[in-house]
């Protein structure tokens, strides 16, 4: 590549992520999701549009694997332990027992009402039972569902990728297929390493970066997701899952209120932009629309299969159990958004070689533009048919802590939402431990050095100074006036 070369390319790569900035704006407000919309820009620029002829499915795997352990360590640190912890559980289940139920039931589909042999139908049940971690994390966030829900969708979207590529990768082997004792003990070992890996590097991370202090802000966030690109490398390289080593480590260093936490997952929510734009627009390429005519009635048929059979059926065998109201399960099985994820993984039999992968690619292509067209937009409308939509959705309260080293300290960066109950509060009611003051509150613009009958408002910004010893009671306590109110402490004892 030359100069030459390389100003075309910035150019070209400017212009498309200035379009899929304006994308989002118009996904927003149209309810379509953004993910159609940059497949589409890829089409556009591909053979039977702009006329860029691109058909190298192997670096499309490639790209579409670090791509999607971007998205993964955003999703995950911004999953709230809190929230993943009572359904995790139930998490576990839906993405193995889940995803079983849900490619034998696919497959049974495929192979009798399409006619697809065993093998092939195995391997498309296999690509498609896997919900995408990117069409969840974007789409339920803008949909007002009650913690339980939301957390069980984002872990089970995280979690369910790692057996589904083992499942792929198996079936999509050009020579005999291993048995189902010698796959399910490879799925559980690979499982177990690559948990394992991402509880120790999430662990042994998250305290070096606390007792390491970094010259610059800017260092911690590159610190955080070089620990977790770390992650997903040690776990494939010892042959376990590298996706659960990503998304283990990234929830354990998303909730281990690192320093510049809000920094860190802002600069993880900008990469997973781009490389969700990219790896939507690469696929968008790959595929030529005017061969695909034949896999439309398939792709319909199997989709149809998948959304209205094989997931309410993984769901209600593997969540009844755990006693969740058949209201909820009927959204559960709606929300089970294909996205990016499936169409990545059909590039795996198109680089092995397997029988009928370029079929099965259209299959997939058209399965996951028709039915997250269908999904992704009525959600928000299923969910307040089935009385599940909990209205506006709150907002936690923000606090990014800095460290101050020399003076044996934090600073606590703290932002009310507009309907904090820490609003109305004086800041001598807030009641902070000994060793912990609120040194400046900023409010529309201005700022000033509060008293103790200072009342604070929804909106303001505070600066809290304390020592090391206190700070994690400061926070806490701040916390649960924002929830609580300033008899939060007397209320519940604490």
């Amino acid at each position: 590549m030359t100069v030459d070369h390389l100003n075309h390319f910035l150019l070209e790569f400017s212009a498309i992520l200035l379009v899929a900035v304006v994308a989002v704006r118009i996904s927003t407000r149209s309810g379509l999701p953004s993910l159609l919309i940059y497949l589409g820009i890829g089409v556009a620029l591909g053979q039977n549009g702009l006329g860029i002829t691109f058909n190298n499915a192997e670096l499309t795997q490639v790209l579409g694997y670090a791509a999607l352990v971007v998205i993964l360590a955003e999703g995950g640190l911004k999953t709230s332990w809190r929230e993943v912890r009572p359904v995790m559980p139930a998490a576990v289940v839906l993405a193995t027992f889940g995803v079983a139920i849900s490619v034998f039931v696919t497959a049974a589909g495929a192979h009798y009402l399409v006619g697809l042999d065993w093998r092939a139908a195995l391997l498309l049940g296999a690509i498609v039972s896997s919900t995408d971690a990117a069409a969840v994390f974007s789409v339920l966030r803008m949909v007002p569902l009650p913690h339980r829900l939301t957390g069980l969708l984002e872990a089970e979207s995280g979690f369910n990728d790692a057996p589904v590529v083992i499942l792929v990768v198996a079936f999509a082997t050009t020579g005999e297929a291993d048995s189902w004792y010698v796959l399910t003990g490879t799925i559980v070992a690979e499982l177990a390493i690559g948990a394992a890996v991402g509880l120790a590097i999430g662990k042994l991370g998250a305290y070096a970066i606390k007792h390491v202090a970094l010259p610059s802000s800017g260092l911690y966030p590159i610190a955080v997701l070089a620990l977790i690109v770390l992650a997903y490398a040690g776990g494939a390289l010892l042959h376990g899952s590298g996706f659960l080593a990503v998304y283990v480590s990234a929830v354990i260093l998303g909730n281990a209120k690192l320093p510049h936490g809000p920094a860190v997952r802002g600069f993880a929510d900008g990469l997973a932009w781009i490389g969700q734009i990219g790896m939507f627009v690469l696929l968008g390429l790959l595929c030529t629309p005017a061969s695909m005519g034949s896999a439309v009635v398939p792709a319909l048929v199997i989709g149809s299969v998948l959304v209205l059979l094989a997931r309410p059926l993984s769901v209600l065998l593997t969540l009844t159990p755990f006693k969740l109201p058949l209201r909820e399960q009927a959204l559960l099985s709606w929300a089970g958004l294909r996205g990016a994820v499936p169409i990545v993984l059909a590039t795996i039999p198109l680089v092995s070689g397997a029988p009928r992968a370029q079929e099965i690619f259209n299959i997939v292509f058209i399965l996951v533009v028709v039915f997250t067209l269908i999904q992704g937009p009525t959600l928000p409308w299923v969910a307040k048919w089935l009385k599940i939509s909990e209205g506006a959705m709150g907002q936690d309260l923000g606090i990014e802590s800095a460290p101050l080293e020399k003076l044996h300290g934090q600073l606590l960066s703290v932002a009310l939402s507009a309907g904090s109950r820490m609003s109305g509060v004086e800041v001598g009611e807030l009641r902070l431990p000994a060793g912990a003051a609120v040194t400046l509150v900023v409010r529309e613009g201005s700022s000033f050095v509060p008293d103790k009958t200072t009342v604070l408002r929804g909106g303001d910004e505070l600066l809290v100074v304390t020592t090391d010893a206190v700070g994690e009671a400061a926070e806490k306590r701040l916390r649960a006036v924002d929830k609580g109110g300033k008899l939060a402490g007397w209320l519940n004892g604490r």
